[in-house]
């Protein structure tokens, strides 16, 4: 959709770009004299190149800075050259320059260089136009006709170009949000552990310190507690680190639906009909979260599905979604290998295709 988008807004400003050239093409036609025709069609054929370079820019956020400011300073340089190459151009019934002044005060809203810059640059081509033509009035008039008339056809694409920009950071933004979220639940859980087992550690270590002169079999007892909760506390956090802990798959599911719907992205569940072991829980609820994220930052989806089944001895959980693009499914998400061989250390398996544009990802695994 962003691309057809895009496409859509090119072509608006491609219209645009052909106004800069028609009428003062026409100009160029009528003159007979043939210094003044070369000298017109270079400062027009500037103009158009320059411009439509300047209108490039503001359709590519991926285009750096210093590359925006060069082509807007090459479109304000050819707008002034094309003052003394194109006034006198098409004789006194023709004000060629007033209509390339109509369409350069009309490309400054898209531009956006700004309300000083924009107020002083119109009021310098409305004087221009009013001292320069044979016809003031004729060419203020149309000074201000090709300006509203670029204006109406450009901007309105312009703006919704932008509001789709917008809506692309926020699904980002969520996207970015969800895994800062998981990052946050994973620091918590690992505080949790070690904070608990860690102060039992230090108490059990510092009674078995203050037995040993009076009671080395209770000491000795002491420091075997320490040895163990040392383990266990090991075990947890290995736990922890691999994501092992204890899920509420459900929880999981409604958590990522609602931030699916508040992206935009219509969401439909399966759930399993019966409480899923704790072990299968948590290695699905990793890819779930995997999934979930890949689909809001690598599609333009409007819908996506998650069902949770059994397939005869095996649990399957399908996330699909639209808008998956032309990219090729390995692609989708290079985070996805890691949950791959985490499945198959549990006997499991992960797969993804793409077709018609719908990515699905298949997890199966055994109880």
């Amino acid at each position: 959709m962003l691309r057809r988008a895009r496409a859509v807004t090119l072509g608006s400003l491609a219209v645009t770009v052909l106004t800069s050239l028609i009428m003062p093409g026409i100009g160029i036609l009528r003159d007979q004299r043939p210094l003044w025709i070369v000298l017109g069609a270079i400062g027009v054929l500037a103009f158009a190149a320059t411009q439509a370079g300047a209108l490039y820019a503001t359709v590519t956020p991926w285009l750096s800075e210093q590359a925006r400011r060069r082509l807007l300073i090459a479109f304000g340089l050819a707008s002034v050259l094309t003052l003394p190459l194109t006034a006198p151009v098409g004789g006194s019934q023709w004000e060629t320059w007033a209509w390339i002044g109509g369409s350069i005060i009309g490309s400054l809203p898209m531009l956006k260089v700004g309300r000083v810059p924009t107020t002083a640059i119109t009021l310098a081509v409305f004087v221009a136009a009013g001292i320069l033509a044979d016809r003031p009035v004729a060419a203020l008039v149309i000074v201000a006709s090709i300006a509203a008339a670029v204006i109406a056809m450009s901007v309105a694409h312009l703006w919704l170009w932008d509001m789709l920009l917008q809506a692309r950071k926020g699904r980002e933004a969520q996207a970015q949000l969800a895994a800062t979220e998981e990052r946050l639940r994973f620091a918590r859980d690992v505080h949790d552990v070690l904070g608990h087992d860690l102060s039992l550690i230090t108490l059990k270590a510092e009674l078995a310190s203050k037995l040993a002169p009076v009671d080395a079999e209770a000491s000795a007892r002491e420091a075997s507690e320490v040895q163990q909760l040392a383990t266990q506390a090991l075990t947890n956090m290995r736990e922890a680190v691999h994501g092992y802990r204890a899920v509420n798959l459900n929880e999981q599911l409604d958590a990522i639906a609602d931030v699916l719907q508040s992206s935009g992205v219509r969401c439909t569940i399966t759930r399993p009909d019966n409480e899923l072991p704790q072990a299968i829980a948590t290695r699905l609820a990793a890819v779930l979260r995997e999934a979930s994220t890949n689909v809001l930052r690598h599609s333009q989806a409007k819908w996506c599905t998650i069902d949770v089944t059994h397939a005869g001895e095996e649990v399957r959980m399908t996330v699909a979604n639209d808008g998956a693009g032309n990219s090729a499914a390995d692609r989708h998400s290079s985070g996805l290998a890691g949950l791959a061989d985490r499945l198959a250390e549990a006997g499991g398996r992960l797969r993804t295709r793409q077709e018609n544009g719908v990515f699905t990802l298949e997890a199966s695994i055994k109880p």
